[in-house]
């Protein structure tokens, strides 16, 4: 695998229910034929979208390494693509439930778990119904061509995690989502805006559209630290590389250079806090 760039195959499809996860390490195998070191998929995959009602079932959590957490394993081992995918994982101690993306490598092994912290509550989106939200911030992972940080679906309209990510080298952000198709140009801008703040590549796979003029649905999309669309489409399978030589030039030029002084920023949200 090439040490200079990142091959990416942004998957827009779901994959409900036990028998749908059965063909997930044929999807994978595919994007690995078109040259993907890594798939990404979107929000909470393995599942339906459980939030569009208020009422959580039992079925649609798991334990730590359960039988979504398993099928994605499996399905990067089979194919030796890594992925990214995501469950609704229980607590082992407390039972508390949180929408967890997960990145496993090719030999299957999971390198990273992040629970998202930003959830919404409203007509379709009844994400505080179904789990708690997370309380670690993003970290930075290692072992694959480019280093790799996560954010979920609402977490992007809360820059910060971004800016973190950035600062703590990561080089690529994947975003997972389920966004309304209505709203996606605010989306985009928002996404476009964190990608050059960040100095950072954005990719982010959504959950496609179950029906016509639905709740859900709209394009994924690759963005470069330039503020580049570099791929935007609403096709089940889609291959975009990233190249370091990309984000270099951008980490050097404005505003990539500028610096970022956490301590000034850390004693403010301090006193954010303290007022709450």
């Amino acid at each position: 695998m090439p040490r200079d760039a990142l091959t990416l195959a942004i998957i827009t499809e779901v994959f409900p229910d036990p028998p749908a996860w059965e063909l997930l390490p044929g999807v994978l195998t595919e994007a690995g034929a078109l040259g993907a070191d890594l798939a990404v998929l979107p929000e909470i995959p393995l599942n339906p979208w459980s939030p569009a009602s208020k009422a959580p079932l039992d079925e649609d959590a798991e334990a730590v390494d359960g039988p979504r957490q398993m099928a994605l394993a499996s399905a990067a081992s089979l194919s030796g693509v890594a992925v990214l995918g995501g469950a609704i994982i229980r607590d082992p101690d407390t039972g508390v439930r949180h929408n967890t993306a997960l990145l496993y490598d090719g030999s299957g092994s999971c390198l990273a778990r992040y629970k998202k912290v930003h959830l919404p509550s409203e007509e379709g989106f009844w994400e505080t119904s179904h789990y708690e939200p997370g309380h670690e911030p993003p970290t930075v992972v290692s072992g694959l061509p480019m280093k790799i940080g996560f954010q979920v679906c609402s977490d992007v309209n809360r820059t910060t995690g971004f800016q973190l990510l950035g600062a703590m080298g990561a080089e690529v952000v994947l975003v997972p989502r389920c966004t309304p198709p209505q709203t996606y140009e605010r989306w985009k801008l928002v996404l476009r805006a964190n990608a050059v703040t960040s100095g950072c590549f954005v990719v982010s796979s959504t959950r496609p559209a179950p029906t016509p003029n639905g709740l859900i649905g709209g394009p994924s999309i690759a963005i470069s630290p330039t503020s580049e669309v570099l791929l935007e489409t609403s096709d089940r399978l889609s291959v975009v590389t990233l190249s370091k030589s990309v984000l270099e030039e951008a980490r050097a030029d404005y505003p990539g250079y500028l610096e970022t002084y956490p301590e000034l920023y850390a004693r403010a949200w301090k006193a954010v806090e303290a007022k709450d």
